[in-house]
């Protein structure tokens, strides 16, 4: 797969604190490339460091095997948004996409078929600020991908919209990808993360610590938990082999077992007096591993960083 965007070694200082410290990954053609990390993790510093707001005081950041990133060729939704509040819609869309060199005529085309597809048709002479947060969000995508970009980079762009704009986001992201725009998404919502992304890139305090393919990354970090509802002793489910910790919420036990476990070997431990009304077994999600993570926790520091 074509690579598109490649961030090799890169290093960023603000006065005595070094922010991002041998920041490397690369983001392909067609996919959805995940960055993620708790707040101060150095993800906004290494996204401004690629727009060319911020340069890197260390390493290089390439596009296409090219040191230049032609600016007409990548979109960016920032996580701040920014559009001028009392500017209608149609003309704000169609002035952004004259900054990029786009076709007026076909920014408008793509523009109306946009604010259709969001459910804005009839906006167009709308104000910004007569928007609601969602209906500006939905805006400030259109605006990010209206000059059909390479490269798209999304900071939270699921901020602010209810359930039925998410899916619309979601489905639109996808398609992207499968025509081919290389896209580095980043989010808190690591239920998304994990449901849209092929690969991701984590970070904590400024540098790399899990790098790969989503079921890569999955099946070295995230061991299996075992969820059981009944009335059950939490002492002797907590002795029964392979069992790291027990967590209980009201009639509701989770199992957290030790890596390497064979999850249908495991499941022969169990004693036939366990009251058991629901029982399923999975790995642990993105989001346990990100809070693990956050509060310095040990699955990195156990297992190192896997490479894609």
């Amino acid at each position: 797969m074509e690579t598109m965007l490649t961030v090799d070694k890169l290093g960023k200082s603000f006065k005595d604190k070094q922010v991002i410290k041998d920041v490397t990954f690369d983001v392909r053609k067609g996919e959805i490339m995940a960055i993620l990390g708790p707040n101060g993790a150095g993800k906004s510093t290494t996204i401004r460091n690629i727009m060319g707001i911020l340069y890197p005081d260390e390493g290089t950041i390439s596009f296409s095997g090219h040191e230049a990133i032609p600016r007409y060729k990548i979109g960016y939704l920032p996580e701040e948004r920014g559009l001028y509040k009392n500017v209608k819609v149609m003309d704000i869309l169609l002035y952004l996409a004259e900054l990029k060199d786009y076709p007026l005529k076909k920014a408008r085309e793509r523009a109306l078929s946009y604010l259709k597809k969001f459910d804005l048709e009839g906006q167009e002479n709308s104000s910004v600020e007569e928007l609601s947060k969602g209906m500006g969000q939905k805006v400030q995508f259109i605006s990010s991908i209206i000059h059909e970009p390479e490269l798209l980079i999304l900071d939270e762009p699921f901020s602010g919209l209810d359930p039925v704009s998410q899916e619309l986001f979601k489905k639109e992201i996808r398609n992207l990808a499968e025509n081919g725009t290389a896209i580095l998404l980043s989010s808190h919502q690591m239920n998304l993360v994990e449901e849209m992304c092929d690969r991701l890139f984590m970070m904590h305090n400024g540098e790399r610590i899990i790098y790969g393919d989503m079921d890569d990354v999955k099946e070295k970090y995230a061991n299996f938990k075992c969820t059981i509802r009944g009335k059950n002793d939490q002492r002797e489910l907590a002795g029964l082999p392979q069992v790291e910790r027990v967590e209980q919420d009201d009639d509701t036990s989770m199992l957290y077992l030790a890596k390497n476990v064979h999850a249908a070997s495991w499941l022969k431990n169990l004693p036939e007096s366990l009251s058991v009304q629901e029982l399923s077994i999975d790995r642990i999600s993105l989001h346990e591993i990100f809070i693990d993570i956050a509060t310095d926790g040990n699955i990195a520091q156990k297992e190192g960083a896997a490479n894609a």
